[in-house]
């Protein structure tokens, strides 16, 4: 049986070889005679001259072979020993940049997460089982969730939490659009948008997670609602004022020949009857073209000292075909024998107009408008006081906190302009306006102007 050994072994030292054929030349030569006797009692024959030398040759090559062998395995373990010098090395470089690695992962971990804290937008993570994650102070803020909730122990999700992810886009799916959810919050109504995404790993290796991010857009919503609201306001007031100033002028007009028509036909009934009808509307569309400009141009009021009984004796001369028209009475009861104001009239006669319409649209046919002017002391000085007091259903209460809101009515076709111009007007006399009503009975608006120093 052959043994292969490397090829490469290097050769032992030289001692190592010489010492077998040292000890092979050794027993080749012949002994000593002396040293041959010395034996006598040997049992083995002595070996015949060629065998002797054959087994000499064939320990030789033996011993030989044995050097190279030994040698080459010093030579493969030098071999080995320096490729583990090398691999030590490259381990140890390797635990060097995994070190190295690691700090730095540790470091962009904490850098991440300090990024995710101050973002000015929600955040929340969601394990694939439910479980909340992560929620920066933003979302916690946002949400008003307490500052104490277990962020560590993957608790499940606050109510308002899943609240919010209920009416957020599915989460199903792998990216969401953008979409907007309103919550009931302690600080009241809050309107949020969000966006919803899902990744492959969690942060932790626990499976798929969900990224909500959520902004709040309460106030930019409100905002766009406003500016909306007022291109809208602006444009409707651009194209009332044009209509209104294209529908004033020939109404002038109008106004002038059924004047000259009245005084024509006063002496024949049937024809007068006609004559209030065409006077009542034209002036009901005068009153309505006229709140129309005053509401959308806003003129600053023009006030000098004003005799209130003669304009209100003008307004009531000005109405009574229009109470004619309607089977109407109106009654205006003074009770000051001099009373002047600070005022603009035509503005504050538009206020009259306005008073009186809604009272004769409240009432049926025979009812009575009672106007009344009267002093009344308030604080320190006093004010004239005028009401204006009709017949009619009264206002039902849901609707009496809206009444000088802009465009509110409940009468169809009115553009519900009336009592909102009447509050801007008073409050640029420094009046007030209040009003006081009693279903089935009917309602009375009350004015209060400031009177001038040295009038009885």
């Amino acid at each position: 049986m052959s043994v292969a050994f490397p090829p490469t072994m290097p050769n032992l030292p030289a001692t190592r070889q010489k010492e077998p054929r040292a000890e092979a030349g050794a027993r080749s030569r012949p002994q000593p005679e002396s040293r041959r006797l010395s034996k006598p009692h040997s049992r083995m024959p002595p070996a015949k001259p060629t065998e002797q030398s054959s087994a000499q040759r064939s320990l030789v090559e033996a011993f030989v072979s044995f050097t190279q062998v030994a040698g080459s395995l010093e030579k493969s373990y030098a071999q080995l020993q320096g490729e583990v010098g090398r691999l030590r090395g490259e381990l140890a470089r390797a635990n060097s940049e995994l070190t190295s690695s690691h700090k730095e992962n540790t470091r962009v971990r904490s850098f991440l997460a300090r990024i995710v804290k101050g973002l000015p937008c929600g955040v929340i993570v969601l394990q694939e089982d439910g479980k909340l994650s992560m929620l920066n102070p933003e979302a916690q803020q946002l949400l008003a969730i307490d500052a104490n909730w277990n962020e560590n122990g993957k608790c499940a999700p606050p109510p308002v939490v899943r609240t919010l992810l209920s009416k957020a886009a599915p989460l199903q799916k792998e990216d969401s659009t953008p979409s907007e959810c309103t919550l009931e919050l302690p600080a009241g109504e809050r309107t949020f948008a969000t966006a919803c995404t899902r990744i492959a790993e969690s942060p932790d290796g626990r499976g798929r997670a969900t990224i909500l991010i959520l902004r709040d857009i309460t106030d930019e919503k409100r905002i766009a609602q406003e500016r909306e609201a007022a291109r809208r306001v602006q444009a409707l007031a651009e194209i009332s004022t044009l209509l209104a100033h294209e529908i004033r002028n020939p109404l002038g007009s109008l106004e002038l020949f059924a004047g000259l028509i009245s005084d024509a036909t006063s002496q024949l009934p049937d024809a007068r009857q006609w004559v209030d009808h065409l006077q009542a509307g034209l002036r009901g569309l005068s009153a309505t073209v006229n709140n129309v400009l005053h509401f959308h141009s806003q003129p600053s009021a023009e006030r000098a000292p004003t005799d209130l009984k003669l304009l209100l004796r003008q307004t009531v001369d000005f109405l009574r075909p229009l109470a004619r028209q309607k089977n109407m009475q109106i009654s205006l009861i003074c009770r000051v024998e001099e009373g002047s104001i600070a005022a603009d009239s035509h503005r504050l006669q538009q206020v009259f107009f306005n008073l009186a319409l809604n009272g004769f649209r409240a009432m049926a046919a025979g009812g009575t408008l009672f106007i009344r002017v009267d002093r009344a002391a308030q604080g320190a000085g006093e004010r004239l006081q005028i009401v204006f007091e009709d017949q009619g259903a009264g206002i039902e209460a849901e609707h009496l906190a809206r009444i000088f809101e802009p465009g509110f009515t409940t009468k169809t076709g009115s553009p519900g302009l009336g009592l909102s111009l009447c509050k801007t007007v008073m409050e640029q006399h420094e009046g007030a306006i209040s009003v006081q009503t009693v279903l089935g009975r009917g309602t009375s608006f009350t004015l209060l102007f400031p009177a001038l120093r040295g009038d009885r």
